[in-house]
């Protein structure tokens, strides 16, 4: 039997290339030995929950890099970040606004804190079946609908790298006296470059997340949350209370060690780490983009489907007009030439890159891709979607969480209200949610992302064999 320690060492002295998070890309040689470093909150090294000396001065040099009033370290990745947020800027059984593609931990914030939900549905762009931007006039429609709405949640850019009108959006949630928080957990590296958006930061977003180990060189799990709101705030108070509450009370040193890496990479580094990691990445996109078979998920989209700008550092590769599917170029790409890529879906394949990517990592996927276009064949676009599926609600998520369920088979199941979430992982986004009906076309598709060995999870059966609902 391989144990994992081992496997992860062989896996380093492999030549397998990754195009895929966390964004240090293994090729942190100036962070020296991990077990060396790895304390705990010994005398001189302060304390994440209660920061007064050498860690508060690190938080400070990280927001005044990226603008923001204030920042905390997260050493429990974006998902506590979130947690804290939503948690803070709620009261129990208050309704928020939330964009249907969010992470599945805002989901887990609604049932933690019984709140109500209105959902913000983003198009769905046909053939590559993946999800556009939100607009201003959708938040602005919803919130004149109902007042009881207090925070706005937006996921910008997503997994895929769309962006959305942050600036706008903000506009309209302050106009109405509502607060707005932006997962960008996608987006650490935003506004270090003109050839990247601009950072909900600097936009008008109220709170801020991001996972510094998705896109820049920090280990896995290490994020921020940017504070931009007041410290008089009631809200200030209650997010940094449940930090403390999400936030583990042994914090690992190495990711905090990290984060201030980052920011003394940037500080000192930023100029020309970035325009020859902008250098390298045009000119993949151009040779990319003119591959006959194989398409970029590229500029046509802007200023359709509520796209503002696009994250150009993520390289969605389209075979959606092709005889293969997503999953088939993810496999080939990593078992004919050694290149992971992040995820690959029904109609794509994903390749995340960051500044510490080498021009020769570049290279070997520009090969790679000239190579598997020659031998795919052009056809018509194939339905291989499942985010475009539509559903009912009739209870809330933590009315159906909390009420006494019983399992059955999940072929079975249409017409019943589920008890637990289905999504596709990465990148956690839910198909369906508790509370939500399952219907004939939800289970046909479901099935059909497992035949293309799609990872489509449930909550307690990872096959979905059988499905938990209420009884």
């Amino acid at each position: 039997m391989d144990h994992l320690f081992n496997k992860l060492k062989k896996h380093h002295e492999s030549n397998i290339y990754p195009f895929h998070m966390p964004g240090h890309k293994r090729n942190m040689k100036n962070f020296g030995n991990f077990f060396q470093m790895d304390i705990t909150e010994i005398d001189g090294f302060d304390n994440l929950h209660h920061t007064e000396g050498i860690l508060e001065e690190a938080q400070n040099r990280t927001a005044k890099l990226y603008g923001s009033k204030e920042v905390h370290f997260l050493v429990n990745g974006s998902t506590a970040g979130l947690l804290s947020a939503i948690s803070g800027c709620t009261q129990k059984g208050d309704k928020i606004l939330m964009a249907r593609n969010c992470h599945k931990s805002v989901y887990n914030a609604v049932y933690l804190n019984d709140l109500e939900v209105e959902y913000l549905y983003p198009e769905t762009i046909s053939g590559i079946n993946i999800a556009g931007g939100i607009s201003s006039k959708k938040v602005e429609t919803l919130i004149n609908k109902d007042d009881r709405i207090s925070v706005v949640v937006i996921t910008s850019p997503t997994y895929e790298g769309v962006v959305s009108d942050i600036e706008s959006i903000a506009q309209v949630v302050h106009k109405y006296k509502k607060l707005l928080i932006v997962d960008e957990a996608h987006g650490a590296h935003f506004g270090f470059h003109p050839y990247f958006p601009k950072s909900a930061i600097m936009l008008g977003a109220d709170i801020v997340i991001q996972s510094l180990h998705k896109t820049m060189p920090a280990l896995t799990q290490s994020a921020l949350l940017h504070f931009n709101i007041d410290k008089d705030r009631k809200e200030y108070k209650k997010v940094k209370e449940y930090l403390s509450i999400y936030q583990t009370s042994s914090p690992s040193y190495l990711l905090v060690g990290s984060m201030d890496y980052v920011t003394e990479l940037m500080i000192e580094n930023r100029q020309e780490l970035f325009e020859q990691f902008v250098e390298h990445l045009v000119n993949c996109r151009l040779r990319i983009s003119r591959l006959k078979n194989i398409r970029l998920f590229g500029n046509e989209n802007i200023g359709k489907h509520d796209i503002f700008e696009l994250d150009y550092s993520k390289l969605v590769l389209d075979v959606s007009d092709t005889t293969i599917n997503g999953n088939q170029l993810y496999q080939r790409l990593r078992n004919e030439y050694g290149l992971q890529l992040e995820m690959a879906a029904g109609n794509f394949g994903l390749a995340m890159t960051s500044c510490m990517d080498t021009i020769e990592g570049f290279r070997r996927l520009v090969y790679a891709l000239k190579e598997v276009d020659h031998r795919v064949v052009r056809t018509e676009k194939l339905n291989r979607t499942l985010y475009n599926v539509s559903v009912k609600s009739v209870m809330s998520i933590s009315d159906a969480l909390r009420t006494e369920g019983k399992k059955v088979d999940f072929d079975k199941a249409a017409g019943c209200i589920i008890k637990e979430y289905i999504f596709l992982y990465p990148p956690g986004i839910p198909f369906i949610v508790p509370g939500e009906i399952l219907d004939e076309q939800l289970i046909k598709k479901v099935r059909e992302y497992q035949k293309q060995e799609l990872n489509v999870q449930g909550t307690f059966d990872k096959d979905l064999k059988v499905i938990e609902v209420v009884r």
